[in-house]
């Protein structure tokens, strides 16, 4: 399989160096030729291309950064992440990412009723979720994001039997169930529940709400770039590495690759000949715990946490890039920052802000949180407003936390 993954990447990356601007920069910049990739090791000789990265990329290479290598008729969507980031699907792609493998792994198929309620809206989590599941065999109800007291509701009229959630949002339908007086897990069919991954003791969780629920939880390791990066297997720790994907752990700080069990960045080279994201730094950190003969990770460990400064909250990344832009955008803030906190099961995020001298905070507050919600796609839940002295240039624009 490797042999054959290789042969696959040396014709893919010679047919984008011909058609994507960015990939001959990444191949030139290292005197190294698509055909000269045979191994892990010759990859490693290309840098990693941070995530963070591709956000200027695209401002200055407008508008998917050079690195499309397809006419854009075969463009079928685009779904645009917060950043944002311009990622196309193409017409030729009818695996919806890898999700049908994932789903069909976890046993999900004809007879199950499913709950979506990840996003529809520009991101691709929704959609590629929705086909992923209708290509089991299962029935999909497209919830989206919002209305926990209807679509607890849903879960019972409509029988559902598997609820795809974020972890927070899973235990909102559950508790929201129970405060309408049902008792659970004897009053809903709900059998698995697809589950959004959060750091910490995650997988304890996990097992506390299986328990609880009378369900099994099942994950994968998914970003909007890739679609499908791993997936679980029933019974073995982590989450095993989708075929066309060539996966490194590699040290954040020089891209070298990690020996088994050191914890490291995410580096992943797709096989996608469209969307070819070759040495692309997720800034998730993880473990490798499985190689293939070659030396690319077959499978890895949960998430550790994140390299870089951007950070998560509800299943979204904030960058630095979005707070300056916010700042620009607003007239009289100084400088802003996102601090992301737990209340309860739920990410908080506090917008802070540095005012101009004899600017009125009343002034500010409204336009600031709608700015940040058209740059993020998060709502602010608390705007704060503090002193220059505590939003120094040294100050991060982005703070996490949470324990």
């Amino acid at each position: 399989m490797t042999d054959d993954r290789f042969t696959r990447l040396r014709t893919i990356q010679a047919r984008a160096y011909d058609r994507a601007p960015a990939i001959r920069t990444i191949f030139d910049a290292t005197g190294l030729r698509p055909e000269q990739l045979h191994n892990t090791a010759d990859l490693a000789r290309l840098p990693v291309f941070k995530k963070e990265a591709m956000i200027e990329q695209q401002r200055l290479i407008p508008p998917y950064g050079g690195f499309l290598a397809a006419d854009p008729g075969d463009i079928e969507r685009v779904f645009v992440s917060p950043g944002p980031i311009n990622e196309p699907q193409l017409r030729s792609e009818d695996d919806a990412f890898g999700f049908g493998a994932a789903f069909a792994a976890a046993g999900i198929g004809k007879g199950d009723m499913v709950l979506n309620t990840w996003s529809y809206h520009l991101v691709p989590a929704g959609l590629l979720l929705d086909e992923g599941l209708r290509s089991t065999g299962a029935a999909v109800i497209p919830a989206g994001t919002g209305g926990s007291e209807m679509q607890a509701k849903l879960v019972r009229d409509l029988g559902v039997t598997c609820i795809c959630a974020a972890t927070a949002y899973f235990v909102t339908l559950a508790e929201t169930l129970e405060q309408t007086g049902h008792e659970l897990p004897r009053d809903w069919r709900v059998t698995s529940a697809f589950l959004g991954g959060e750091f910490g003791d995650w997988m304890g969780k996990r097992r506390r709400l299986e328990a609880r629920y009378g369900i099994r939880t099942f994950s994968v390791y998914a970003t909007a770039d890739f679609g499908l990066i791993g997936f679980e297997r029933t019974g073995v720790e982590g989450y095993e590495i989708h075929p066309d994907r060539i996966v490194q752990i590699c040290d954040p700080l020089n891209g070298q690759p990690l020996p088994l069990g050191e914890p490291g960045e995410i580096v992943v080279s797709t096989l996608r000949p469209g969307w070819p994201l070759i040495r692309f730094g997720t800034g998730d950190v993880a473990i490798a715990r499985e190689l293939h003969a070659d030396g690319s990770v077959a499978r890895i460990s949960m998430l550790q946490g994140r390299v870089g400064q951007s950070v998560k909250a509800r299943e979204i990344f904030i960058y630095p890039r979005q707070l300056e832009d916010l700042v620009i955008a607003v007239p009289g803030i100084q400088r802003a920052q996102a601090s992301i906190s737990r209340e309860g099961h739920r990410d908080c995020v506090t917008l802070r802000l540095a005012l101009q001298d004899g600017i009125d905070a009343a002034d500010v507050t409204e336009p600031a949180q709608m700015k940040f919600r058209e740059l993020s796609r998060l709502k602010a839940d608390h705007v704060e407003i503090v002193g220059a002295t505590e939003l120094t240039p040294e100050a991060p624009l982005v703070r996490d936390l949470r324990q």
